[in-house]
């Protein structure tokens, strides 16, 4: 029972959910884990792009691991610990890009962990619901914020309000997924992803993702003046001159994230 991270050559991190006997549900255990894994693929340098998928051929994730935290008396205090452990779906600024490979069910902090990655490939048999309010709470860590900014208003009312479950197809045809792929293709369908990203220059991916992610509330002039600035810094770095070069010698770039 663990949170596995591995990274290949190219810069691209696998982080498994390795609990498929809870249906790779998270404990306050698992939960201080992928914050470590997160933390280490915004810090470390050598990683590009991170993949997140769960243990075994039946879930991604199905959240928090209610029956551990019933009965739990929180100190007030750790209310104003706004920074402790945190996830990419509760905030963590990770600006590399997150892919994940969805093998089954995605419910409850699964799926807004799923809200919170750039790209998502999935089986057809995976499964998607916010049902926190069947449990009489609400889906936290960003649920009830990025439904309603990734999926048209009143499917993202529908799937907060009811709790229900829609499956692969429905999900891919509302643009909550890329792609519905066979199981025996979807982790390497998810590298793929990684690997073309990984390809590209570091530093700009990075940039574009920050950029496209707080779009929203920069609002279009100060988006366009960011992106010249952006563009202005990223212009004097090795890499941009390494694109040009590659690109008159036509040879693939090697990016140095410099």
């Amino acid at each position: 029972m663990s949170i596995d991270l591995h990274v290949d050559d190219a810069g691209v991190a696998l982080i498994t959910i390795n609990r498929p006997e809870a249906r790779n549900a998270f404990d306050a255990e698992h939960y201080q884990q992928i914050s470590r894994a997160w933390e280490r693929v915004r810090d470390d340098p050598a990683i590009r792009v991170a993949v997140i998928t769960g243990a075994g051929d039946k879930s991604f994730s199905a959240g928090a691991d209610l029956k551990t935290f019933v009965g739990r008396k929180a100190e007030m205090s750790e209310f104003w610990l706004t920074q402790k452990d945190q996830l990419l779906n509760r905030g963590l600024e990770v600006w590399k890009p997150v892919i994940a490979a969805v093998n089954g069910y995605c419910i409850g902090g699964g799926m807004t962990l799923l809200l919170a990655t750039d790209i998502r490939v999935a089986v057809p048999h995976a499964t998607f619901s916010l049902a926190e309010v069947k449990r009489g709470i609400i889906a936290g860590n960003g649920g009830t914020q990025r439904c309603i900014a990734q999926l048209p208003y009143a499917i993202a009312m529908e799937a907060l309000l009811t709790g229900d479950t829609i499956d692969a197809a429905t999900a891919e045809r509302w643009g909550l997924i890329n792609k519905v792929v066979p199981p025996e293709q979807l982790l390497e369908e998810a590298m793929k992803y990684a690997h073309r990203i990984a390809a590209n220059a570091p530093l700009a991916v990075q940039a574009a993702k920050e950029l496209a992610v707080k779009a929203p509330e920069m609002g279009l002039a100060a988006g366009l003046r960011m992106e010249q600035f952006t563009n202005k810094l990223l212009s004097s770095t090795n890499d941009a001159r390494e694109g040009a070069l590659a690109f008159r010698e036509k040879r693939p770039a090697r990016f140095t994230a410099s």
